[in-house]
């Protein structure tokens, strides 16, 4: 009889079968083959099996039989040994040991963040912050995103928050902080000026046109009212100023009432029946709402993380490409004509980004992180002791990192190298490092927006992970997937803001007894109320050379993850030049941050990565402008902050200025040497002629994203010929999931006057 029976499937899951292949030799009359097992609860409770194997077939002098034991249930362990009997007597194989566990740990990562949109040397707090996106964001996705997770009690997962958002959240909270939108939002119609009610028309539908715009009729009124070039009554603007917001409330907020961590409850289902004619009292009240779910987002991530259902990560403080910090000659660039800066290597203040993260983590967590999503996903082997230094016990980035790490890079398709977390080191310093799978957190991020069914999309994703993945795994040893993505900006592409696609994906999630959702610190230190075993470092495969790279590759460079789209551009050079005559200046000058914080915090957002990302063609936010003043205003609060006269070559524009149109700020005439930018908010074609010649017609090109769903699509045209005339186009929108009948689809001609 065999001594080694092969069995299947060598890892056992809750509720399956498994089955021996058992042989004997020789063929003969009177046989037969049985297995005794013994099982072990996970209560320590234990029963006894005997199972009778069934006679399969002959082959060549040998008889085959096969065996099924089982199911089980999670935790269990089972004890088995063979046993035969022939004419000869009885023989018995070897004791054979497994634990029922799932086949596969699934650590998935929501990242939050923001960069820093205020102006700090602003005397007031009123108006401080250019843009609402902290705000916004925060009443539809930073508290939802962990409430939603409450939901699922069998349901464990990780929430990145950078310090930087929170820190932006706590200014509105504590500070009296507030941004343009929102002193806009509050202002009696009665009182506002022209240009006011102009900008409250032009910025006030800046939201996703299909899922936050058309579903709401007024809405929607409101929006063809201003593509037609209507005239506004007061009742007309203060509708926008509240249709606006309550837009950007979570799905939950609008249909009912939701009870807060804090013990607060939240509704805004009343003014959302009411459709119309607010009042100002209605405003008001409804921005009270907003502070209501704001204050609630710290202690219900407290909370979760307290009774281990999530885990909270962070990130170096104001969202740095750390490796670039720590030496910008270190950066792989491989595009065409690309080349480094003068080098900026200030490893100190990489050191000091994370520091502050930590710091700032102790101080609403009462306990200090384990684990780091580093900008971007933007690691290399000198940023390592940094992290080690503050007690970090794990980073994450891409499998595009581990791809081209080490002499020969690593096989990254195969699921047994990917699908496991690595010790990396350098010198005396050592930590964890899990790297996600691209193509999984990217059609969360990117496609099954795209999906009418969202339960179908759950499912998809579920059925991806076992097609391509777990039904290749072989062997005993734990393997862990790890998906990370965006956990704010793609909800607003999907439907009811990724309500119903979460749910689904969440609640197929409990019900699988083969896939397990763990954080990343419960892998590495065991949970014996899971039963997940722990996963010491020192148990873990070296990764060796840790490539510098990150999440993304740039467009139009070599095949391979890089930090091209932060650096090498013409722009991007600009940027990383200004910002190095800055730091040298505050050290020539003997500046530290105990003489002047002020003048360091304006230089360590300054470090930021955001302002970099939209440098360059790379990248395009549809916006880059505003981006490009942000960072320069950073960098004059430093001379500010001494009481020094910021350098003339800070008022000039890193990135070209453009004339933006768009359905709701329909420009009529620009100069022949300006750069004309149509925005959408939804995919398209664009068709275009100058003065009666030739048509074409273009893709609208996605922008504004990022690791997230795209909401805004652009084409920039231009500068044009001297005299060019009039630039006619019309617009055919190519949404997925749009009915055919909207604004959007109307094809309309519209005309804009070149002089």
């Amino acid at each position: 009889m065999t001594s080694d029976a092969p069995r299947t499937p060598m890892r056992v899951s809750s509720g399956e079968v498994v089955t021996l292949y058992v042989g004997t030799w020789p063929i003969e009359a009177g046989q037969a083959v049985w297995v005794e097992y013994e099982v072990i609860r996970s209560d320590k409770s234990t029963y006894t099996k005997l199972v009778s194997a069934n006679w399969s077939h002959n082959s060549d002098q040998n008889s085959f039989w096969q065996a099924k034991l089982g199911p089980f249930s999670k935790g269990d362990y089972v004890t088995y040994n063979i046993q035969g009997r022939s004419p000869s007597g009885v023989v018995a194989g070897t004791q054979t040991s497994f634990k029922i566990s799932p086949t596969l740990y699934l650590a998935i990562m929501w990242h939050q963040h923001q960069p820093i949109y205020k102006d700090t040397s602003q005397a007031t707090q009123t108006g401080s912050y250019r843009h609402p996106w902290v705000r916004l964001h925060a009443i539809r996705d930073y508290y939802s995103m962990a409430s939603l997770v409450a939901q699922h009690n069998a349901l464990h997962l990780t929430i990145n928050i950078s310090p930087s958002l929170l820190w932006q959240i706590e200014e509105y909270l504590e500070k009296g902080a507030t941004d343009r939108t929102l002193d806009l939002t509050l202002k009696s119609t009665e009182e506002l000026t022209t240009a006011e009610r102009e900008e409250i028309l032009s910025t006030f539908f800046d939201a996703d046109w299909h899922n936050q715009i058309f579903p709401h009729p007024r809405y929607y009124e409101l929006f063809v009212k201003r593509r037609n070039n209507k005239l506004f009554e007061n009742r007309d603007l203060r509708d926008l100023q509240m249709w606006f917001n309550l837009a950007w409330f979570g799905k939950e907020f609008r249909d009912g009432k939701v009870n807060l961590a804090t013990g607060e409850t939240v509704s805004i289902q009343r003014y959302v029946k009411k459709g119309h004619d607010y009042s100002t009292k209605d405003i008001k009240s409804m921005v009270d709402e907003q502070y209501k779910i704001m204050r609630a987002i710290i202690p219900i991530h407290r909370q979760l993380q307290e009774r281990a259902q999530i885990e909270v990560s962070t990130t170096p403080f104001y969202h740095p490409i750390l490796p670039l910090l720590i030496n910008t000659d270190d950066a792989t660039i491989d595009r065409p004509g690309a080349k480094h800066p003068s080098r900026f290597s200030f490893p100190e203040d990489a050191e000091a980004q994370v520091k502050l993260a930590v710091d700032y983590y102790n101080k609403y967590f009462d306990q200090p992180p384990c684990g780091m999503w580093p900008a971007e996903g933007a690691v290399s082997q000198s940023a390592i002791p940094i992290f080690s230094k503050f007690n970090i016990r794990w980073i994450a980035s891409d499998k595009g990192v581990l791809a081209r790490s080490g002499q020969w890079g690593y096989e990254v398709e195969n699921p047994h190298v990917l699908y496991q977390p690595y010790r990396v080191e350098e010198n005396d310093d050592a930590l964890t490092i899990f790297f996600r799978d691209t193509e999984l957190s990217d059609k969360i991020g990117f496609y099954y927006n795209g999906y009418a069914d969202p339960e179908r999309a759950a499912r998809d994703f579920i059925t991806n992970i076992k097609n391509r993945f777990m039904h290749h795994v072989r062997g005993e040893e734990d393997r862990v997937l790890s998906v990370i993505l965006d956990g704010e900006n793609a909800w607003g592409s999907y439907r009811d803001d990724a309500r119903p696609f979460l749910h689904s994906l969440y609640g197929l999630l409990e019900e699988d007894n083969e896939i397990q959702t763990i954080t990343f610190s419960e892998y590495l230190t065991g949970n014996p109320a899971q039963d997940i075993n722990p996963h010491p470092m020192e148990s873990l495969k070296k990764v060796h050379n840790l490539f510098t790279g990150s999440w993304i590759d740039e467009s139009a460079s070599r095949p391979g993850v890089d930090l091209g789209t932060w650096i090498g551009e013409e722009e991007e050079n600009r940027g990383w030049e200004l910002l190095g005559q800055a730091r040298n200046f505050l050290n020539n000058e003997e500046v530290t941050r105990e003489k002047n914080p002020a003048a360091f915090e304006a230089l360590y957002a300054a470090e930021g990565s955001d302002w970099f990302w939209w440098f360059g063609k790379d990248q395009d936010s549809g916006n880059d402008e505003e981006f490009d003043d942000l960072f320069r205003t950073h960098l004059k609060n430093i001379y500010s902050a001494l009481g020094i006269e910021p350098p003339a070559e800070l008022d000039f524009h890193i990135v070209p200025h453009t004339v933006v149109w768009t359905f709701t700020n329909q420009v009529t005439e620009i100069q022949s040497s300006d750069r004309l930018t149509i925005r959408t908010n939804c995919p398209g074609l664009l068709s275009w002629q100058l003065s009666g010649g030739k048509f074409y017609t273009e893709e609208m090109l996605p922008s504004g994203g990022v690791m997230a769903g795209i909401q805004r699509y652009n084409l920039v045209l231009g500068p044009f010929p001297n005299r060019a005339g009039e630039l006619c186009f019309h617009f055919q929108c190519t949404y997925r999931n749009c009915i055919g009948k909207d604004i959007c689809c109307e094809m309309e001609e519209y005309k804009v006057r070149i002089t």
